[in-house]
């Protein structure tokens, strides 16, 4: 058997702001935005440079029990895990276009690592394995 997890939904406020932060601060690839007049949404995937591995699925929020979870899909917890090939090129760069860092750089056994938030307050790990 051989199976992998493809994406996951993140959800938002809005596509375009969510977008703009994904794709314009983090320098994520715009991989689908497609418009689902049906169902008065989009389909909107966004994945890291150079990726393999899972995409996110950018799922706006409907109704007040999602947007209650914007930005806090896991209470407070690191969400997700961007790993990186060069920790410092992309600390910095982030650094630079605003990206607020709640964790400063730090040696873990594991790699180098600080924790980030998205535009919405979800937390994130920057890391770069040994």
């Amino acid at each position: 058997m051989n199976q992998s997890i493809d994406q996951l939904s993140l959800v938002i406020r809005d596509y375009d702001e969510a977008i703009a932060f994904y794709v314009g601060m983090l320098g994520f690839t715009l991989v689908e935005d497609t418009a689902m007049p049906a169902q008065n949404k989009r389909w909107v995937v966004v994945a890291p440079p150079g990726t393999g591995g899972v995409r996110l699925l950018l799922a706006r929020a409907v109704g007040d029990a999602q947007l209650a979870r914007v930005g806090d899909q896991t209470g407070g917890r690191v969400f997700l895990f961007l790993y990186t090939d060069d920790f410092w090129r992309d600390f910095n760069a982030y650094t630079a276009r605003g990206v607020v860092f709640v964790r400063e750089p730090k040696q873990e056994p594991y790699g180098t690592v600080a924790v980030f938030q998205d535009l919405y307050g979800n937390l994130w790990d920057l890391v770069q394995p040994k």
